[in-house]
């Protein structure tokens, strides 16, 4: 038995929104990709649309703007999304660099687009968001690499973006856009291009941390989540295989499964959520630990109860509530340095 097992038990408030899924909620995973990812957007981005409509500010707090970057073999979108304060138009501001998610084979601007125009004018912070290829039609590691050329043309592009990188320069992501932001994170540590401009912050929500076959043998016994729960709503372990096989990416490969880069030292502050009944879970909490073991500032918020991106779909529930309080201050926190 597990230590985790309480989080699995299931918060009430959400089951009763989730009760009210359509028979449809749970995307197949035998069918076309086209289909599949009509579905996704028919019911996750419609739902994460419908959930962050409300908080909308007004279009004259900000500017958006898509930009196409040529990349190896083809070309992707960014969108950035610069605030406009009234009276303040010579303004700069910190940037937060997005990657979205959608298991590497669904999802797009549109899923986080104004849940992210809401933090640019919260915040006043600028925020791009890249629409990275998607497998299975390119797979590992395009998704990687499209979002660090777009990681690279923010950063030598401040002054398009209105944006002052010593205020602040963070990647963030949700699921395998968590995924994402950790890797361009390690990536950019190192890279001559980001010196004197390196990433500052991390803000990982429900973040995809390891390839359950390149688990390590010594931490097996401590990552049992991705068998044991999960909830087919929202994500279950055979969604998660669907997806790896799809994104076709070696199981011990870092730039896959960022558990297993060799050391995290002087990696940027960490906000990292994670879900108790979600697949994902215990590698997160593990991915945490080892971060703080390597001496990286971290901030970690668990909820009990609810299962993988289920503020989605239950945003008026206490746990969604708390998700979304928890994100802003973890944005703040990071905006500080992790102070």
């Amino acid at each position: 038995m597990s230590d985790r097992d309480y989080l699995a038990i299931p918060d009430l408030e959400v089951e009763v929104a989730l009760a009210k899924l359509p028979d449809s909620g749970t995307i197949p995973i035998d069918i076309d990709i086209a289909t599949a990812r009509a579905g996704f957007d028919n019911l996750v981005v419609a739902a994460a649309r419908k959930s962050a409509q409300p908080f909308l500010p007004p279009q004259s707090a900000y500017r958006v703007q898509d930009y196409q970057l040529p990349v190896e073999g083809g070309e992707i979108t960014i969108r950035y999304v610069v605030p406009t304060p009234a009276g303040q138009e010579n303004q700069i501001f910190p940037l937060l660099f997005w990657t979205h998610g959608g298991a590497w084979v669904f999802g797009g601007l549109e899923l986080d687009d104004l849940t992210l125009r809401t933090i640019c004018v919260g915040f006043q912070i600028t925020v791009v968001n890249v629409d990275y290829r998607l497998a299975p039609e390119y797979p590992f590691p395009a998704g990687v690499n499209d979002s660090y050329a777009a990681l690279k043309w923010a950063a030598d592009n401040t002054s398009l973006l209105s944006a002052d990188l010593s205020k602040g320069f963070l990647v963030g992501g949700a699921s395998a856009g968590g995924n994402l932001a950790t890797i361009l994170a390690h990536r950019a540590q190192n890279d001559p291009f980001f010196e004197g401009r390196r990433v500052t912050g991390q803000l990982l929500q429900i973040p995809v941390t390891c390839h359950p076959d390149g688990y390590p043998e010594k931490y097996k016994g401590e990552l049992l989540s991705y068998a044991t729960v999960g909830d087919p709503r929202l994500l279950s372990e055979s969604h998660m295989t669907d997806a790896y096989e799809k994104y076709n990416a070696p199981a011990t490969d870092p730039q896959c499964s960022p558990l297993l880069y060799p050391s995290h030292k002087g990696l940027p502050p960490a906000f990292i959520q994670v879900c108790g009944i979600d697949p994902l879970r215990d590698e997160a909490i593990l991915y945490e630990r080892l971060l703080r073991e390597d001496g990286v500032r971290t901030k970690l918020e668990v909820y009990p109860g609810v299962g993988h991106a289920f503020h989605i779909y239950a945003p008026e529930s206490k746990s969604a509530k708390k998700l979304v309080e928890d994100f802003q201050d973890g944005l703040k926190w990071l905006l500080r340095g992790g102070a």
